[in-house]
């Protein structure tokens, strides 16, 4: 399986007459593009925003972000959500580099969504910051969940989906500046003398209603056991962000599309390891679903003949127990595992960082604390709502605290913990932070 990224560097963004790319600059026919985004009746209203790295801009609450992109065989960029069934992984893709298109509530947040800070103090806790943006920024008639701490935000989302897609036009006919190729020939067929590696995703999928957790073609992850799936499946639209997990420990879409953990993998592949693919897993809720999904994981380890994986959680809490368990089985198994994750030690620091802690998992990389408390200036403009931080239930912010006060203050200054900073641990491989002794 061949697949091709043809990327094109953003330097710079305008609205103008027509959507089109010369040279690093990314022009965009709002009017067309907003059209793109009320196709779903459910926006009642909508706007486009563009932002840059550096600016005194806020945004917030933030649902999703999406690299955009085309392909160039005409199917959907994310099949099963956006369009018709078919194969990822496969042909040539265009893709907007440098940029991103960030979906934002204009009215209402919930447990999932977060902040993104484009300039000052608060830049640092966020990959987002360093890429322009296009900020849509959106509400809708789905009443039934405004007040609701989780949120679907179904058309908010799938209106970022199709944004991104309209947008990656521009360059669909265009010869590529730079281009970036994955393959991967079957299994069976690499005689490579080097250790087998599977990279092990646990993905979101806690949520036993659907509309909620992280999609695979389409697929909610909550219904289905462990599957291998080909790297290049995950780098193409297979995957879409789902809506449930606290923000900083989240995946985006555009997480999933440039997932540097694989292309690391990927670069080492023929030199110091064999990298045989992707197991793709889920987090579960009910005690014998996790231990099914471990159980799956091991078996197809041992299948593979995998000498050794790379165990990466998204999220904390309940999903720590899929995540430790399946480090140890791993082990049990002879398998050398090491784990990605972040951790939970509550705002004292004296919680256990992880919810179910084991001996055989002594190999694991902490990429930060969601209760790190985080206090930022008022940012000059905000896109958005800053007040959803605090009344709406997003993971991080509060209404109030006999201590610390309401997350958001009259002057427009916030505090909050790290939970709230929009994909800010960054366990696919990418994180801002790093490790410092005292």
């Amino acid at each position: 399986m061949k697949f091709t990224i043809g990327n094109f560097l953003v330097q710079e963004i305008r609205f103008g007459a027509n959507t089109s790319y010369k040279k690093g600059l990314l022009t965009i026919n709002k009017s067309e593009a907003l059209a793109v985004v009320c196709e779903d009746d459910h926006i009642t209203e909508a706007d486009l925003y563009l932002v840059h790295p550096g600016d005194d801009v806020r945004l917030l609450p933030v649902k999703d972000a999406v690299e955009p992109r085309i392909k160039l065989d005409g199917a959907p960029l994310f099949p099963g959500v956006t369009g018709q069934m078919v194969q990822c992984g496969e042909g040539i893709t265009h893709a907007l580099k440098g940029c991103s298109v960030v979906v934002v509530g204009q009215q209402w947040g919930g447990y999932q969504d977060g902040v993104i800070d484009m300039g000052g103090e608060g830049a640092k806790y966020t990959y987002f910051s360093q890429l322009h943006n296009i900020v849509l920024v959106a509400d809708t008639d789905e009443a039934f969940e405004q007040k609701e701490l989780q949120k679907k935000n179904r058309a908010l989302r799938r209106a970022g989906l199709r944004l991104a897609e309209y947008i990656g036009s521009a360059v669909k006919t265009m010869e590529p500046e730079k281009l970036e190729q994955y393959e991967m020939v079957p299994v069976a067929d690499r005689v490579i003398p080097l250790p087998k590696i599977a990279l092990v995703l646990q993905v979101q999928s806690q949520m036993e209603k659907p509309g909620y957790n992280t999609l695979c073609y389409g697929w909610d992850c909550n219904h289905m056991v462990p599957t291998f799936i080909n790297p290049n499946e995950i780098l193409d639209g297979a995957m879409v962000s789902g809506s449930f997990m606290p923000s900083s420990s989240k995946w985006s879409t555009y997480d999933f599309q440039n997932f540097p953990m694989i292309k690391c993998l990927y670069q080492e592949h023929g030199k110091t390891l064999n990298f045989i693919g992707v197991i793709l897993s889920n987090l579960n809720v009910e005690s014998d679903q996790k231990e099914r999904s471990t159980l799956f994981v091991v078996n197809m380890a041992k299948t593979l003949g995998i000498d050794a994986a790379i165990v990466a959680e998204e999220g904390y809490g309940n999903p720590d127990t899929d995540f430790t368990s399946c480090l140890v089985a791993l082990e049990d198994a002879g398998i050398k595992t090491v784990g990605l994750t972040n951790e939970c030690t509550g705002k004292d620091g004296r919680s256990q960082p992880l919810v179910y802690m084991h001996e055989k998992a002594d190999a694991i990389v902490s990429c930060g604390n969601v209760s790190e408390l985080i206090e930022l200036p008022p940012a000059k403009i905000v896109l958005g709502n800053l007040q959803a931080l605090a009344r709406d239930g997003m993971s991080g912010g509060w209404a109030d605290d006999e201590l610390l006060g309401p997350s958001v203050r009259p002057d427009g200054s916030i505090i909050m913990e790290n939970n709230a900073m929009f994909c800010g641990d960054q366990v696919v491989g990418w994180s801002t932070k790093t490790v410092k002794e005292f």
